[in-house]
């Protein structure tokens, strides 16, 4: 696929890996066929035969069963993430698995109650609180193993409001955005601080691209979102590059459309779309100068459709963002790939037959 400037580095033997070709197309350079990176987390723990409970709080099991799954499907990318409670434990939320096949949630009282409870959390360590140890070496073993061929994706976890929202429930966060605007703002502060803190461990463990979701920032509403979330978005994604080498992503679940124009002005490099999002529509409404990640229907097309749909839904998405001039894409779920995505269906996300869109020699 013809993406813009730089068909001359593509063409070397380095472009030919799949880590050097999703750099390639995140930077807007021309590369001989679209990278993909499916997010497959609890996937990668069925294909292992590991248990949901044992892949999120083991770091050798979690990564053995990325590796495993790099080994079968040979995506360019791979995403380390176990849920979306590993920052909201490290700060003291209790979290329980509900049985040994259930990824880890929030469990009893809220964390946060009060302006107190704030002032109680300790400052960030990465290297010792909560499952961020985990997470952390889990990052290493999958980059020892694979990282000089797969690109990898690390979650940093939470924006700042949803991990608000994890600390204190959702319920009470947003009752408090119109009864106590301060609690909100210093909560969040605190979990700038926590997020700011694992995305720069991230790295030094051996991440390529770190990714945040903010997804209950979605329920705000476009003004309540440019309100609220969206400037600790910006914030810590400037910090974070500030600190870092690397590109940052940003993930909003759902139809995130009316959100688009103010994510781009995050200063995020990649946007992660749901497959509720038009990428037509996305591409125009974000601009040449940041990257799509997506946005394949993860559950009523990935899990439940056949390959032959997939592969047409393939084509849709390849064409139309070339049709759109988008150099900067990765084919991607639009959200996490469901445990029971049958696998001839991920073959088929990966391996499209079509000559001129995917041609799989370098």
């Amino acid at each position: 696929m013809r993406t813009g400037p730089g068909m001359d580095e593509t063409r070397d033997h380095g472009a030919c890996r799949p880590r050097d070709l999703v750099r390639h197309a995140l930077r807007g350079g021309e590369t001989f066929r679209v990278p993909t990176g499916p997010l497959a987390v609890h996937f990668c723990a069925r294909l292992a035969g590991v248990t949901l409970r044992e892949y999120s709080s083991n770091a050798r099991a979690l990564a053995e069963s990325v590796i495993r799954y790099h080994e079968r499907f040979r995506p360019d990318a791979v995403w380390v993430s176990a849920d979306t409670w590993v920052s909201a434990e490290a700060m003291g939320a209790s979290v329980v698995a509900p049985d040994r096949d259930q990824p880890l949630c929030g469990s009893g009282e809220p964390r946060v109650r009060t302006a107190r409870d704030i002032d109680r959390l300790p400052p960030p360590n990465p290297g010792s609180q909560g499952r961020y140890p985990v997470m952390l070496e889990a990052l290493g073993r999958v980059r020892q193993a694979i990282g000089s061929e797969a690109f990898v994706v690390a979650c940093f976890d939470q924006y700042p409001f949803s991990l608000a929202a994890a600390l204190a429930g959702i319920d009470r966060i947003m009752l408090k955005l119109s009864d106590d605007p301060p609690f909100v703002t210093s909560l969040m502060e605190r979990c700038l601080e926590y997020g700011r803190a694992y995305a720069v461990a991230l790295v030094g463990a051996g991440a390529d691209l770190l990714s945040g979701g903010d997804s209950p920032a979605g329920l705000l509403g476009p003004r309540a979102y440019r309100e609220v979330a969206w400037p600790f978005e910006r914030r810590l994604i400037a910090e974070v590059k500030a600190a870092t080498d690397k590109p940052v992503s940003l993930h909003i679940c759902g139809n995130a459309r009316p959100m688009l124009p103010d994510m781009a002005a995050t200063g995020a490099d990649v946007l992660e779309l749901d497959h509720q999002v038009e990428l037509a529509e996305a591409c125009r409404l974000v601009g040449p100068d940041i990257a799509l990640w997506g946005n394949l229907d993860p559950v009523g097309l990935l899990a439940q459709g056949n390959p032959a749909e997939v592969r047409q839904a393939v084509l849709r998405a390849v064409d139309t963002v070339r049709a759109c001039g988008h150099s900067r894409f990765v084919l991607s779920s639009g959200c996490t790939l469901a445990v029971e995505t049958p696998f001839e269906n991920l073959e088929a996300l990966l391996r499209s037959p079509a000559g001129t869109a995917w041609d799989w020699e370098c």
